[in-house]
């Protein structure tokens, strides 16, 4: 088994107890490995660092876990760098969500302006991370779970020579919730989801070995009639239906938009408001089981559950271990996706052995979803460039091509008061 250096930054946010979990699960796959958890907050890092010790002591592995914050110091030497930290933290989130909608704007995580500003806050600091690790560990690869991943992953890749492969559990689990919402058993369903990240289609829905449409179409006909399913999953099915594809879930905010401008609008708090008033019912849960011979998570008291980024972990394994396996992958396109530009990253299928990933051919999106999708890749590759080396005239192009702003007047005016209200996080070529 592979035995590495993997260095987690992000190490001691409310993700990092899970994200261990991960690692220990799979840990007979990394036995004699080191990890170093890198983070801002030491109290925090000790109790990720103790649960996951103590998981892996319970499991007989030899499974060595170490804190830092000094970033460079962490990352000296490793063969692995994983990537999942929010720059701002949830107060940053809560006027990504809050700041567009008084403007009419849908706020969301990594949907339009919200979205936009977390990718500047996000580039500027990956760039450090890639300066750091360009000067101390050269021959590592880059997982990233940093959001918005696609428009992260397209900065870091034209700028850097370290491999770098990004990642998001949405067309797995979207997919399966599309069967289940029905009545049917997920294992059951056979599908392939390509695009871009939070903006995917399937183009192969088998299920049971026959097309899946009939029966999502029958489906949705039964629980419309029944009134019995939120408004959300109600719209994807609807969204579903009618494209005859299984899309990504945030493509209810470009297909809804209205519907989905007002509800938020009306709405007292954020989403980022209702995650900041569970922070220390997480921190709480983490500290009790920290102080337990062998802890366990509970999901409903674990931010995003008790397993989380396995999908990184997955894909490690089959690297380092040459698994020979295809998994869901964020990476430049090179001939995938037959409707995108080749050096423009995508969402798509990769194989994975210890040479890396490389993407597996797929063809062509349906016509009649594609026109929004690559609207999205422009916008992406733009706000990239921008993030990574631009100015405020960049930015605000960037920002204008969006298609839930779509105005220069509107583009300007959300701009200036986002970036006002992220200036510490924020380069100053942005800012003026």
């Amino acid at each position: 088994m592979a035995r590495i250096k993997l260095a987690y930054i992000g190490g001691g946010s409310t993700r990092a107890a899970g994200t261990m979990a991960s690692f220990v699960h799979q840990g007979e796959n990394f036995d004699g490995s080191e990890v170093v958890l890198i983070d801002l907050d030491e109290e925090r890092l000790g109790i990720v660092k103790t649960i996951a010790q103590k998981m892996a002591n319970a499991r007989g592995l030899d499974i060595q876990f170490t804190t830092t914050t000094n970033r460079r110091e962490g990352l000296q030497d490793c063969d692995a760098v994983l990537t999942s930290f929010r720059s701002g933290g949830f107060e940053a989130r809560y006027l990504d969500e809050s700041i567009p909608l008084k403007h009419g704007v849908i706020g969301q995580e990594t949907q339009g302006p919200g979205g936009f500003f977390m990718a500047l806050r996000s580039i500027h600091v990956t760039k450090s991370i890639i300066e750091d690790m360009e000067a101390v560990c050269p021959n590592a690869r880059l997982y990233n779970y940093t959001n918005p991943v696609n428009i992260v992953s397209e900065a870091v890749t034209h700028h850097t020579a370290i491999p770098t492969v990004s990642f998001c559990e949405g067309p797995i689990v979207t997919n399966r919730d599309y069967a289940e919402i029905i009545g049917l058993d997920p294992d059951k369903l056979d599908a392939v989801s390509i695009g871009l990240n939070h903006g995917s289609w399937t183009i192969r829905h088998l299920y049971d070995g026959q097309d899946f449409m009939p029966l999502l179409h029958e489906g949705y006909e039964r629980i419309r009639r029944e009134g019995t399913l939120p408004g959300e999953e109600l719209r994807l099915l609807e969204l579903a239906c009618l494209m005859d594809s299984l899309p990504s879930s945030y493509f209810q905010y470009y297909y809804f938009k209205d519907e989905i401008l007002a509800e938020l609008q009306a709405k007292p708090t954020t989403r980022a408001q209702d995650i900041m008033a569970s922070v220390p019912d997480y921190w709480a849960h983490y500290r009790e089981q920290a102080a337990r011979a062998v802890p366990e998570l509970n999901p409903s008291r674990s931010r995003g559950g008790i397993h989380e980024l396995e999908l990184a972990i997955d894909v490690m394994d089959a690297i380092y271990n040459d698994r020979k396996e295809v998994w869901y992958v964020n990476i430049p396109n090179h001939g995938s996706l037959a409707d995108f530009p080749g050096d423009l990253v995508v969402e798509t299928t990769g194989y994975v052995d210890r040479n890396g990933v490389t993407p597996l051919v797929q063809g062509h999106l349906p016509q009649h979803v594609l026109g929004l999708v690559q609207m999205l890749g422009a916008y992406q590759a733009l706000t990239a460039e921008a993030a990574w080396s631009g100015n405020r005239r960049d930015a605000i192009r960037a920002l204008a091509s969006h298609p839930l702003v779509f105005s220069l007047h509107k583009a300007e005016a959300i701009y200036d008061e986002m970036a006002a209200a992220h200036e510490r996080y924020l380069p100053e070529r942005l800012l003026r």
